[in-house]
Order: structure tokens, then sequence, then C-alpha cells
């Protein structure tokens, strides 16, 4: 399987450094408490190295953690090896999804679904975490804005310089507003010199009208939407908004 992600994966944790785990953890969990009927069982779709599933696995649920990248679940394997939590890796495509039980919560964060390649890709990810939620369950996941992928990201160009590898990350914004991300990777080696590895991938950008059909489609009622983790009101300047939704029962 060919994720496109294979030399992301191990310069990812250190890229998303900055990411507040525990504060993301401390949301799911609320939500959950909150709104879900049953609260054991949680689904971290892309869950990538596993970061979110350690700590969502220390507050007592029990977690499947699926990524289609083996890269991303090596290194999440190493994270989780001898730590006696309960969580289970899966090399799934989120588009094919297939698991042997419901979720009580599924959770989809940090711009995962923005590099699904297309609508009709997002289309078989909604049917497939449709199907795998129970009913009274929560699916609650994120999307990057038009703000994001128009002014932050745009056609910019970042650098991340770290002792051992430097990062040169280009960006290229489409008419329709999707971000083709370039990524090269200059490794230091013992002897001084630097490997260079790159990868590519397009974040996607897909309007609300868009998503909430396709809730609706699916069974899923729209709980709330809100600017990125904090759960307050969404602005103009938004980068992230966090969609947070429950599954209807069959018989309502």
């Amino acid at each position: 399987m060919n994720s496109g992600y294979e030399s992301f994966a191990a310069f990812y944790d250190r890229l998303t450094a900055n990411v507040d785990y525990d504060l993301i953890a401390e949301l799911v969990h609320g939500l959950v408490q909150k709104y879900a009927d049953y609260k054991e069982v949680i689904l971290d779709l892309a869950c990538g190295t596993a970061s979110l599933s350690e700590k969502l696995a220390q507050k007592g649920y029990d977690i499947v953690g699926v990524d289609n990248s083996p890269e991303m679940l090596e290194i999440a394997q190493q994270r989780l090896e001898g730590s006696g939590l309960p969580v289970t890796l899966l090399l799934q495509d989120m588009t094919e999804l297939d698991l042997y039980g419901a979720a009580d919560c599924v959770v989809c964060l940090l711009d995962s679904l923005n590099h699904l390649k297309d609508k009709q890709q997002l289309q078989r990810a909604f049917e497939r975490v449709s199907m795998f939620t129970c009913d009274g369950g929560l699916f609650v996941f994120d999307l990057n804005t038009k703000y994001k992928h128009t002014k932050v990201l745009a056609d910019n160009a970042f650098n991340f310089d770290n002792d051992d590898f430097f990062c040169a990350w280009q960006n290229e914004l489409s008419d329709n507003g999707d971000v083709h991300i370039y990524l090269d990777f200059f490794c230091k080696q013992k002897d001084g010199s630097y490997i260079r590895k790159s990868d590519d991938f397009t974040e996607i950008l897909f309007e609300d009208s868009f998503i909430e059909d396709e809730l609706a489609k699916n069974s899923f009622e729209l709980i709330g939407k809100y600017n990125d983790f904090s759960l307050e009101p969404v602005e103009q300047t938004s980068q992230r908004v966090l969609w947070v939704c429950k599954k209807k029962s069959v018989d309502k």
C-alpha cells in the first residue's frame, strides 16, 4: 500500500510539535461524556503516529487507530510498545474502512479529511464511518477553511530547521482553492553530508454545504461547528473548523 507519506512520517512528530494533544484529548473526552449514548470505544481515523490515540487511551477508552501509512503506523507501534494501553492499530484506507464492530465515537482530526483526493473519496469515507458508528455515537472531525487555504497556505513557502534535518515546504494554490504541498527534507548524515528525501500531497478544500449534505445522507445530525479546538464560534479568520455530529438511531 502506497500512502504518499513515506518520508513525511519520519519527521511528522517534530513538524507538529506545537499540537496540544492533551487539550484535544480532553475536548474529545468532554464531547463523548456529554453527547454520546455509549462511552467505551473510540475510533481514531487517520491516527498517524498515534499521539492522540495514546492520550485517549490514557483516559480509559478502548482505541482503534486506523491509518493508510505503514510508516506512520510503525512509529505508532514503537510509541505504544510496552505501554499496556488498549490501542489496536489497523492499516486501512478510510474509504475502505472495515471493522469487526461499531465505535461509540469516531474522530478524524488535524485536517486529515482534507488529504482525501476528491469529493467522491470523502463521500465513501463518510459512508464507511456511518456504517461503523453506533446509533447515538459521535463523529468529530475538522476541516481547513477557505481562509486558511487562500490566505495562510496559499502559494507560500516555509522552512523548518532542526539539528539533524532541514525541511523546505512549498505550497501551490489552485484556482479552486486546493493546495498542493511539496516537502523536501535534507537529512544530516554522520559524516556531515546531507541526503534529500521528498514527499508531496494535496489538501482539498471542501465547501460547508457539501459536507452538511453528506452528513445528512449518512444519518448524522450536526451538533455544532466550532473554531478549531476551542468550542468557540467560527470566525471569518478561522483556519480550522471542528464539526461535532451525532449518529441518528434507525428508528428516528
